[in-house]
């Protein structure tokens, strides 16, 4: 196995981060808005501008779902067992010791089995829980004569509040992560430029220089 710098986020994917982030920030602010935990934009600016980065963010993921079905990366978000326990043992206190991380991106495993899980719990549990809640809140209009319509909309609303907070938690957690196990710079540049240092079995890289020369350094 040898270490080369590879492209392996796309152009699409760096796309698809930076654009959901922006769009996740502005949901989370205006929700705080809508919430009455800060007045820097009134109520009902706050509901327009919430409801239009919803649909925004709502088009990118069912984009970003086809994406990822069609060109395979699906496979980068599938768990596994496998050196989960050692990188569990490295966040819960071996990064303290000054331990290397114990894992190395491969060409088809960009992800630890530790951001697997988390990636699919959000992907696959946060968002569609927040899509389906925040979908129930926008048509209330259409189902809201039913009779305890009221009551099934406040759990509703409960749903959507607290999987926001969830997503805010991840998000948290995600930021914190990038400044444990190298500098932050050293973290976030790879979703900039596409390029980060991954283990190539011989194949990978024979393949790469080949056929996909722009994708190896």
């Amino acid at each position: 196995m040898s270490t080369r710098e590879v492209l392996i986020y796309s152009h699409f994917e760096r796309f698809w981060h930076w654009t959901q982030m922006a769009l996740i920030f502005t949901m989370l602010v205006t929700g705080f808005a809508i919430h009455g935990l800060h007045d820097w934009i009134s109520f009902d600016r706050a509901v327009t501008l919430h409801t239009l980065a919803a649909l925004a963010l709502l088009g990118l993921w069912v984009l970003a779902t086809f994406w990822l079905f069609t060109t395979g990366n699906w496979k980068h978000y599938l768990p596994t067992a496998r050196g989960l326990g050692q990188v569990v043992r490295f966040y819960s206190y071996g990064i303290f010791l000054g331990e290397r991380h114990p894992y190395r991106k491969a060409f088809w495993r960009k992800h630890n089995p530790l951001q697997a899980i988390a990636y699919l719990a959000l992907k696959g549990v946060l968002f569609p829980l927040i899509w389906a809640s925040g979908i129930a809140y926008l048509l209330y209009f259409a189902w809201g004569d039913n009779p305890g319509a009221a009551a099934w909309l406040q759990w509703v609303a409960l749903v959507h509040t607290a999987t926001a907070y969830a997503i805010l938690a991840f998000v948290v957690m995600h930021v914190y992560m990038l400044t444990i196990g190298g500098s932050f710079a050293h973290h976030v540049t790879p979703m900039l430029t596409g390029f980060d240092k991954v283990e190539l079995s011989p194949e990978e890289e024979a393949y790469l220089i080949q056929d996909e020369p722009s994708h190896i350094r």
